[in-house]
């Protein structure tokens, strides 16, 4: 896989070449400080992923990656970047992932691993890559499993059933045995560690059997990976309609309200893993994201109260969001309602003072007073 690093900190660079340079599939072609060479040379050669820095001199990593999806290229876009805030705004420019720094080497792992399996399950032929599913795991707002004929599938342990998610996590790559006794067993000294991944291994690939899925847990003497060619995951399938739904308008919007739909919850619903973390914030960020752009276009053709509906969902999500307050406003505003208005506007406020000490931005403010103000003329 060949990657580009574009960071105006020398440092970034030796920090990133240094990490990336332990993956063995990884081929680091190009390294730049700033924008208009990185640019030049993207639009030469072909570059699988990119890590990119936010702010920069003369133009941002998010303004550079707006200009790169307005040409055409498609290639992976991971930020890297001490900047919480600019989460979102990423994922508006359909970023493959976004990492805070300081780097965690075994985070900058897991995203280059997607990435790679990702590109191998594009070279899979058409004909080959639906073959008949067996079972679908739902794994956003809960964790079943159920049969094609809808029958709800018992796991035999707690720990059998997070095995299976977590080796849903990665995707078909292979796992080594003393990672997922790290991650899952880590609390418990070492051989006992062992024999309970034995005895959950078995568990699991006993389970499976019983549903068609004989041979799909793979495993050798030190990894294990889990082959999903015959199971539907709803956070993957969310993942993909995501990605293919670039632009949101009045032709696609009926798609994207049934895939909104798909997101019941975050990944793994109650269930807090550890190993986890990274990929429900990821996932969070990414349904936030694509609703806020749903309901956008919601609110173009005119119809507020599905926006309302959509924006009461996320503001349950993440209440302190600015870019969902600010549609919640246009769409009370769009509706008429003045008074529901003004008591959106004051819940925030003083949510923001109680929880942060803050006030409310500039735009916010600015964009309820001349909503008010249109109202009342």
């Amino acid at each position: 896989m060949k990657v580009a690093i574009i960071d105006d900190e020398k440092a970034m660079h030796l920090i990133m070449k240094r990490m990336l340079g332990k993956i063995a599939e990884v081929e680091i072609v190009g390294s730049f400080k700033e924008t208009r060479t990185a640019y030049s040379y993207l639009m030469s050669y072909d570059v699988d992923l990119i890590f990119m820095d936010i702010n920069m001199p003369r133009e941002s990593g998010l303004e550079f990656a707006g200009r790169l999806r307005e040409s055409g290229k498609q290639m992976k876009i991971v930020f890297v970047t001490s900047h919480t805030e600019y989460s979102l705004l990423a994922f508006d420019v359909y970023a493959f992932d976004y990492i805070v720094k300081p780097i965690n080497e075994e985070r900058l792992y897991q995203t280059v691993q997607r990435a790679l399996s990702g590109m191998k399950s594009e070279a899979i032929p058409a004909e080959d890559a639906s073959p008949s599913i067996r079972v679908m795991f739902n794994c956003l707002g809960s964790m079943e499993m159920r049969s094609v004929q809808n029958e709800l599938v018992k796991w035999k342990t707690s720990k059998s059933a997070e095995l299976f998610g977590y080796l849903v996590m990665h995707r078909g790559r292979l796992v080594s045995r003393a990672k997922i006794i790290d991650d899952m067993f880590g609390e418990i000294p070492l051989r006992n560690g062992e024999i309970y991944l034995n005895t959950t291994v078995y568990q699991l690939r006993k389970l499976l059997n019983n549903y068609g899925l004989k041979g799909s847990l793979y495993s050798d003497s030190n990894h294990y990976a889990l082959d999903l060619n015959q199971v539907r995951v709803d956070s993957i399938s969310f993942e993909e309609g995501c990605k293919q739904m670039a632009v949101i308008d009045d032709a696609h919007i009926e798609g994207a309200l049934e895939l909104e739909q798909l997101y019941t919850g975050d990944l793994f619903g109650d269930r807090e893993f550890s190993w986890a973390r990274s990929e429900v914030q990821r996932l969070s960020l990414m349904y936030t994201s694509f609703t806020q752009r749903l309901c956008d276009a919601l609110l173009v053709r005119g119809d507020a109260q599905t926006a309302v509906r959509l924006l009461m969902k996320l503001t349950v999500h993440n209440e302190l969001d600015e870019g969902t307050i600010k549609l919640h406003m246009r769409a009370l505003a769009l509706m008429k309602n003045k008074e529901s208005l003004n008591r959106q506007y004051i819940q925030f406020t003083e949510l923001l003072d109680k929880e942060l000490g803050i006030s409310p931005s500039h735009e916010v403010t600015a964009l309820y007073h001349d909503l008010m103000s249109m109202l009342e003329s």
